[in-house]
């Protein structure tokens, strides 16, 4: 079984997430793990479910993804 991280390295050096913006279930299986998650604003929040990578004040949107500014 191979097991492909939720994460893209950017030219950057930074963390995108792989599955982009309509991910809802994976976002919050990542979040559940994440020692970093912090949630956001009440107003800058999107998905329904409160721990969620897409509720974390540290994601930044791309086109069409967000970035991970903790890892």
């Amino acid at each position: 079984m191979i097991i492909l991280s939720p994460w893209l390295l950017t030219e950057e050096g930074k963390y995108e997430f792989r599955q982009g913006k309509d991910a809802e279930k994976e976002a919050a299986q990542v979040a559940a793990r994440c020692p970093h998650f912090q949630p956001d604003e009440e107003e800058e929040q999107v998905a329904d479910e409160n721990c969620s990578c897409y509720n974390c004040r540290y994601r930044r949107w791309t086109q069409e993804s967000f970035l991970c500014l903790k890892l």
